[in-house]
């Protein structure tokens, strides 16, 4: 088994066949997903195998974003002008249900933090974000050091590190 992260092909990856259990992820990325990357608005990375490259073992969607400095905790404040934090933000993360407990989440999410430094070296990003949908995935992302926000406990931020 060699896992690998794609950009969703619309005409490649089984999009239908995935399944993860909460109905508005898997008609986001039935319906909107491969739209929102054609348009600009989002990208969608999906876990895949090499042995069978059209199935989603799970995807996540990224997009930028931005978020007050009011948001964010006082400590990562410090040193920052008083105008939007620029963000990458995960709009959606998602295992398929066959997929669960085999650690596909953390790689997912290890996958769109990479991505996010990234953008920090060539463009300048200070955070990511991310709306839990629940207090069961807001805690997945307590558990890999996301921090909640001064406004919304579901609403999340990772700081991407220093210069």
């Amino acid at each position: 088994m060699t896992l690998r992260f794609t950009l969703l092909d619309t005409h490649q990856h089984d999009r239908n066949g995935f399944i993860c259990g909460e109905p508005t992820l898997d008609a986001y990325l039935r319906g909107q997903a491969g739209q929102h990357q054609r348009d600009g608005i989002a990208t969608t990375h999906v876990l895949v195998d090499d042995g069978d490259a059209a199935h989603i073992l799970g995807y996540c969607s990224l997009a930028a974003a931005q978020t007050n400095i009011g948001d964010l905790q006082p400590a990562d404040r410090k040193r920052l002008p008083a105008y939007p934090v620029p963000a990458v933000r995960i709009g959606r993360l998602a295992v398929s249900s066959e997929g669960r407990g085999k650690g596909y989440g953390r790689l997912l999410l290890g996958h769109a933090v990479n991505g996010g430094m990234q953008l920090r070296i060539q463009l300048g990003v200070k955070v990511v974000l991310v709306d839990a949908p629940n207090e069961r995935a807001a805690a997945f992302y307590r558990l890999h050091g996301f921090r909640e926000t001064a406004n919304n406990a579901l609403t999340l931020y990772l700081p991407l590190g220093k210069g």
